[in-house]
């Protein structure tokens, strides 16, 4: 009997650096060079998700679409919201999600206004006549020359994005979750190791590692786990949309033990665990996947 030899997760995926190159927020995939993999030629599923109704925000692009695709291939549908001017990238993650035979429900809209966020719960149980799983994903970063010269606009942009829209949306969906529902949020390394240039952003994940602890708590008792994942350098299109100038991008990731930036289908695994039975016993959890950087 043949077996595959073990990845060496040095060389698994791109391990160069990154060619210089700025996009606008949100960021684009066609934009991204090299193109991100989302797992759309590896990741295989194994039905360990059969008949769940997910939500995702920001599953446009990034982690948020490996994780809609690792979560259809595993047997769930999809809705999914995104910015008006990621169209494109949302039908690309709707046509891989509906490709693996599960339904996809792209929501366009701003996760910033708090009716929006409602809409999305009550569109999402009206589709698919349930919730079982809310990935909290979305988020917005901007390099920081300084914190004197931080706009007010700016910060609020990364509160409202960041820390407001989950606040919002988690309020709407808890009264829909049944006992065995997950809910998962995508904190960051930043949580616990903030970078100067990101300080606004690295205070929203702090925040929502106290969200997630504080609410699995409150949850627990009615059946509801709630965990988050910590990435570390993930290449996604938001790392161009950024700021950082070429000599940045160049060495982004490399700072690793690891040696390199991830991948956003590095990430699916994590989110698909924390949504399946596997996890029956795991919530108040922050789970890193960070190239072997600590927490």
């Amino acid at each position: 009997m043949s077996t595959s030899p073990p990845t060496d997760p040095t060389t698994a995926h791109h391990d160069g650096s990154f060619p210089p190159q700025e996009q606008e927020q949100p960021g684009l995939t066609n934009e991204t060079n090299p193109e991100p993999d989302h797992g759309e030629r590896s990741y295989r599923g194994s039905q360990r998700l059969a008949e769940r109704r997910a939500l995702i925000t920001g599953g446009d692009s990034g982690i948020g679409r490996a994780v809609a695709i690792a979560f259809a291939r595993e047997g769930a549908d999809v809705a999914l919201t995104y910015l008006p001017e990621e169209q494109e990238d949302a039908d690309e993650t709707a046509r891989w999600v509906t490709e693996a035979g599960s339904r996809a429900l792209p929501i366009s809209g701003d996760l910033r206004e708090e009716d929006f966020c409602a809409d999305i719960v009550d569109r999402a149980v009206g589709e698919f006549g349930g919730l079982d799983v809310l990935v909290l994903n979305a988020a917005y970063q901007k390099d920081r020359e300084g914190i004197e010269k931080m706009e007010t606009a700016e910060w609020d942009r990364v509160f409202r994005t960041n820390l407001y829209a989950q606040m919002f949306t988690v309020r709407a969906a808890v009264p829909h979750l049944e006992p065995g529902s997950s809910i998962i949020v995508t904190t960051s390394i930043q949580a616990f190791n903030p970078s100067p240039g990101l300080i606004d952003y690295a205070m929203t994940k702090a925040a929502q590692v106290a969200l997630i602890k504080a609410l699995a708590q409150e949850l627990g008792p009615k059946g509801i786990r709630v965990n988050g994942v910590a990435p570390g350098p993930i290449w996604t299109p938001l790392i161009p949309a950024t700021g950082w100038d070429a000599e940045r991008l160049e060495s982004f990731g490399q700072d690793t033990p690891l040696g390199r930036a991830g991948q956003p289908a590095e990430l699916a695994g994590a989110y698909v665990y924390l949504a399946s039975d596997d996890a029956t016993y795991t919530s108040g959890a922050i789970l890193p996947v960070t190239g072997g950087k600590g927490l």
